[in-house]
């Protein structure tokens, strides 16, 4: 099982072969976890979508401009739930108690996000870990909901697309490396 999660974008051409147009549904899933939870970071976000948009060069049951769009969208969902969990639950980890989680952590948090918080959301769609903790340290350090949905938006989009179209790319030219040898 960690295998497969580990290395799932392997097992795209097999879960096309058995499951066939629910392969959106599945890759909505893995990409709505994955940016939606502090605690999916292990998820293969990059490399997946890479594998994503070179599948979509070599076959005709995915389709690059929907899986893109369908993406966009998880990631977009997936950052506002990990945004509005931060905002929920942040401060109940902030505590005198706590050894880890002190309260002026979040006023620097709060400091941080509405000085750089802009910069980080968009720049963390590329950084594994940071991808899964910025939305929820952002909803946690307060960051104007106005702000962040303008940047998540951006980040989502550029994130998806440039590595769809980077394995889109990579996947046309190893088909017509294969044409030619």
């Amino acid at each position: 099982m960690i295998d497969f999660l580990l290395n799932f974008e392997q097992w795209l051409p097999v879960l096309l072969n058995n499951y066939g147009v629910w392969i959106y549904a599945i890759l909505f899933l893995i990409i709505f976890a994955e940016t939606g939870s502090v605690f999916m970071f292990f998820l293969p976000g990059d490399s997946l979508l890479i594998a994503i948009g070179a599948l979509c060069s070599t076959t005709d049951v995915v389709h690059l401009h929907y899986m893109a769009i369908l993406l966009c969208l998880a990631s977009i969902l997936g950052y506002s739930v990990n945004y509005y969990t931060g905002k929920v639950l942040g401060l109940k980890f902030f505590n005198d108690h706590s050894r880890y989680f002190k309260p002026e952590y979040i006023v620097k948090t709060n400091r941080y996000f509405m000085k750089h918080g802009g910069k980080t959301i968009l720049i963390a769609r590329f950084i594994p870990f940071v991808r899964s903790f910025a939305p929820f340290a952002a909803g946690s350090g307060h960051m104007p909901i106005a702000s962040f949905t303008a940047y998540n938006i951006a980040g989502g989009i550029i994130w998806i697309v440039s590595l769809l179209a980077i394995g889109y790319g990579l996947g046309n030219i190893l088909s017509w490396l294969g044409h030619i040898f």
